[in-house]
């Protein structure tokens, strides 16, 4: 009987020895665990001045969410954004159109991310006069032809043209569709999206164009042909110049990367943060737009 029983008091302390080296297992593994979610992730972001003040908003939300990461957003344009990730210079480049429509551009090195729509609309200093123009009076102003507000209703007073830089992914947009591929008429160029809303709101006479998340009291966007740049005209075309926000990175890039642009899809930043801030979800687009611009 004395037997038996050291040999079940042996076997248990066996047992209990076994478990102390599993828990003690778990216990370097969650640790291990940890110590990766505490690790310090850096993420540059570059390019569109249209679509940065999403990615800034939504970036420091993640950074709340996730404080080992610092995200850098920076503007600077669609274009140089698309060379810098393309070149391994950022981790990210913000554009406004496809990869392939940048000349230097080598799209089979980076991956494209749609994060949102945008709407593109013309703006005025809201003291010329005009709230709605055609389209065909709107390419006249752009190409030249039109140099007085008197000519389409408006004020006497000339009209001051401010562009988007060569580069900017809203004035590729904004030349599309509202000029048609039509050659623009010299002017004054600004390479941020906030600068060309002050110089219009102080600038009599003054007309550009802007991304609808830019546009506010200091300035008047133009409707065209009677259709308002409102969003729910982007979901079926019926407002036409539109285009969607890309988030490139490297092919092969970090799953640290990734998980915050596909962060930017969620429904609470899709339905909420992007909707707030004047842009478009994707999910809610009736009509889809290819690279060669066809709409479907």
């Amino acid at each position: 009987m004395k037997k038996f029983l050291l040999s079940i008091m042996t076997l248990g302390a066996v047992v209990g020895l076994a478990a102390c080296g599993t828990g003690s297992t778990d216990t370097k593994e969650t640790s291990s665990q940890e110590t990766s979610k505490n690790e310090k992730v850096d993420i540059t972001a570059v390019g569109s001045t249209a679509l940065q003040p999403l990615v800034e908003k939504v970036a420091d939300i993640y950074m709340t969410d996730h404080p080992n990461y610092t995200i850098t957003v920076q503007g600077g344009g669609s274009g140089t954004g698309l060379t810098q990730v393309s070149q391994g210079a950022v981790d990210i480049g913000n554009s406004d159109v496809y990869a392939e429509e940048k000349d230097g551009i080598d799209a089979s090195k980076i991956e494209d991310h749609k994060v949102a729509v945008v709407g593109v609309a013309p703006v005025v200093n809201p003291e010329v006069g005009v709230t709605t123009i055609s389209s065909e009076d709107l390419k006249g102003i752009f190409t030249g032809k039109i140099t007085n507000w008197k000519e389409v209703g408006g004020r006497d007073q000339t009209i001051e043209l401010i562009n988007r830089a060569a580069g900017s992914g809203t004035r590729a947009t904004f030349e599309q569709w509202a000029l048609e591929g039509e050659q623009p008429a010299k002017g004054q160029e600004q390479d941020s999206s906030g600068t060309v809303r002050k110089i219009v709101a102080e600038t009599p006479g003054a007309i550009s164009y802007l991304a609808f998340s830019y546009i506010d009291d200091s300035i008047q966007g133009l409707a065209i042909d009677e259709v308002e740049p409102k969003a729910e005209n982007v979901l079926d075309n019926s407002w036409k110049i539109w285009a969607y926000e890309h988030m490139y990175t490297q092919k092969g890039a970090s799953k640290d990367i990734l998980n915050f642009v596909e962060y930017m899809k969620t429904d609470d930043v899709q339905q909420h943060v992007i909707k707030d801030l004047g842009y478009i979800p994707i999910s809610e687009m009736t009509v889809e737009k290819d690279l060669d611009g066809t709409v479907k």
